[in-house]
């Protein structure tokens, strides 16, 4: 039967349905519970909250995490070309170095403009 493939994916479900249920349950039970004010008080980094949550961010902080996702993004592109890099050939190599020309180019030009000095 067709269904019977499906039955290791079902039973490593469950297990992990029932393994989690076990953790959270026995950290009920083990765990000490003494709540205090600075447990209960929203995380805010580090310090008590002095202003409205709605305050603008600088736009060096978006830049700055957009720039990580981007480079985040291009070891993501480049291990899985790594790893299968022989069965490319040349033109796998052509293409990735396009990729990678790109890339530094653009982080040579957000370099110049200053964008990842944080004065």
């Amino acid at each position: 039967m067709v269904y019977t493939s499906y039955f290791p994916i079902l039973f490593f479900m469950l297990l992990a349905t029932i393994m989690g249920s076990i953790m959270i349950v026995a950290g009920r039970l083990l765990g000490r519970h003494k709540p205090d004010d600075q447990k209960n008080s929203p995380y805010e980094c580090g310090f008590e909250a002095f202003e409205d949550a709605r305050v603008k961010f600088d736009v060096r902080y978006y830049l700055i995490a957009i720039i990580f996702i981007l480079f985040d993004l291009e070891v993501a592109f480049l291990l899985p070309w790594a790893l299968v890099f022989r069965h490319l050939g040349m033109y796998g190599f052509v293409v990735m170095a396009v990729f990678l020309t790109i890339l530094i180019a653009g982080f040579v030009y957000v370099w110049k403009k200053g964008a990842l000095e944080w004065e």
